[in-house]
This record gives C-alpha cells, sequence and structure tokens, in this order.
C-alpha cells in the first residue's frame, strides 16, 4: 500500500474496464514475487517467445496451466524444453475472483471466473510489449493483470484500431486491471517502464513481474447453475472464498447457496429423466 496526501482513485478505464490502484497489500506482493522466482525455474522455464514473424520479444515470460506460444496454447512447453506447463494453482484463481468481484461488484461473475492460463511477464529496464488484443482464447472472460515491482505506462486503447483514442495510466507495484466485456479485446500495451521506482520491500530491486489471468475456453468450464455434484462444489467452494476475503457478507452467501441448493432436486431429477432406459431410472 502507498501513503500519499491525495489518495489514488479507482479509475474506469472503458465499459468494462477497471483499475484498481494498491489493490494489494505489501505481504501480498512478495508472496507473488517469490511465487514468479520459482515459476521462472526449469522445467518449463522463462523464457523470451518468438514470434511467426522471427522477431524476439523484449518480454520474458513463463506460463501457467496453458504455455501460450503465439499464437496458440499447449499443455507443454514447446518452445523451450518441451515439459508440461507448470499447473496453475488454486489460490491465483481465488486472487482472480476477488479481483473481479471488486472490479465490477458482480458476485455472480466473481464466482463463475475459472481462470485456467496466466501469463507472468518480467520486463527489465528496456523491455517494451506493443499493443495487441488478448484474443487467442476461445471464451471471453475477464482478463486480470496484477502488476509488481517497477511502476510502468500502461496503455489501453479501443477495439477498432492500434491508434487513438487511448489512455496512458501509470501503474504500480500492486495495482490491479480488470478488462472484460466491451473492453475484452481492447488495444493494450505497456510502451515504457519506469526504472527504480519499485519497492524493495516486496523482493525485486529492479524490474517488473505482470501477471496475467486468462480463461482459455480450452479447459472443461464449471456452468454457473445446476449441473453435477462437482461443477456445485465447484461454486461452492468459489463463493466461500468470496466470503473469507469479505466480499460476500454472511446473508448473502447464505442467501446464494439457498439458491443453489434449491435448483438441485429439480437438476437431478432433469438428469434422472435424461438418463431413463427401458422404465428404469440410471443415476450416473
Amino acid at each position: 500500500m502507498t501513503s500519499e496526501l491525495i489518495p489514488r482513485i479507482r479509475l474506469a478505464l472503458a465499459p468494462g474496464a477497471a483499475h484498481l490502484p494498491d489493490w494489494l497489500g505489501i505481504e501480498e506482493q512478495r508472496h507473488l514475487v517469490d511465487a514468479c522466482r520459482e515459476w521462472a525455474k526449469p522445467p518449463a522455464p522463462m523464457r523470451a517467445s518468438r514470434m511467426p514473424n522471427g522477431a524476439v520479444m523484449s518480454v520474458k515470460t513463463v506460463c501457467l496451466g496453458w504455455q501460450w506460444i503465439p499464437y496458440r496454447y499447449s499443455r507443454f512447453a514447446e518452445d523451450t524444453d518441451g515439459a508440461p506447463v507448470k499447473p496453475f494453482p488454486d489460490w491465483l484463481v481465488a486472487l482472480g475472483r476477488r479481483a473481479v468481484a471488486d472490479a465490477f461488484d458482480d458476485v455472480e461473475a466473481a464466482a463463475g471466473y475459472q481462470p485456467d492460463a496466466a501469463l507472468v511477464n518480467y520486463y527489465d529496464d528496456n523491455a517494451r510489449l506493443g499493443l495487441h488484443k488478448d484474443q487467442d482464447e476461445d471464451a471471453g472472460a475477464p482478463v486480470v493483470s496484477i502488476s509488481l515491482g517497477d511502476s510502468c505506462i500502461f496503455r489501453f486503447g479501443n477495439t477498432e484500431t492500434r491508434g487513438r483514442p487511448y489512455t496512458d495510466l501509470e501503474l504500480r507495484s500492486g495495482d490491479v486491471v480488470v478488462f472484460g466485456g466491451p473492453s475484452r479485446y481492447a488495444y493494450h500495451g505497456v510502451p515504457k517502464v519506469l526504472p527504480g521506482t519499485g519497492n524493495p520491500e516486496i523482493g525485486l530491486r529492479q524490474g517488473r513481474f505482470n501477471i496475467t489471468l486468462r480463461v482459455t475456453g480450452l479447459s472443461k468450464q464449471p456452468s454457473p447453475r445446476g449441473g453435477s455434484a462437482g461443477t456445485r462444489r465447484s461454486r461452492a467452494s468459489a463463493l466461500r472464498v468470496l466470503l473469507e476475503a469479505g466480499v460476500l457478507d454472511r446473508e448473502r452467501f447464505a442467501q446464494r447457496r439457498g439458491e443453489d441448493r434449491a435448483h438441485q432436486p429439480r437438476d437431478r431429477a432433469r438428469h434422472l429423466e435424461r438418463e431413463r432406459v427401458g422404465g428404469r431410472a440410471i443415476a450416473l
């Protein structure tokens, strides 16, 4: 957290896009920096991606859940050592849900948010990221972007062109940007890193980590209502995370759990009817 005479305020960058300044405390940032360092190690290590035209990105990347290889995803680090991609941890899913709930004030959207891929980017003093769209995913769920270390200039544009209109915003360590809905496929990039602006207390003396959480649409996603027992457990777990994070109070938590339970008998009856064979119901 920062202490300033004039507190930084939340900013709506565009419809469906929100900037959450100073969202992460020092301890959470330190934990994420430590995790980034571990993720960067082999197998499936951090690397500079090579684009189809042969250009090598100045940003170095390690992936979780799915390996991003321009412009597709794989379960293996095909562009490094061929090892399986590191798993996407549950605690990072929970962090993403908190961010979505806070950005949009939408508990239902947060409970159904199931990111399955993360790109962990490291920027040195000279690294840049040109304006681009995150459009290699088959799902339109929000992107959650977490900043750690040195500040940067983040350029958030429109969905039609790399040119104006766009907004230039200084992102500092602990800031989060969430973009979805009509802004999900907006152009965005990092034209400049501001060296020496990070807080050494988080364990990163130079450079910048950026973690972007995405839903690829390539993994099986739980439906928001009904479904299998596993789906209901997933939703119940998501709601409990939001309760523990303070996003839901106990009354709203109990109300939503009650709504889910009310759906279960009807869903099970429909399931049994679909599986009725020779006049005998079979429960799967």
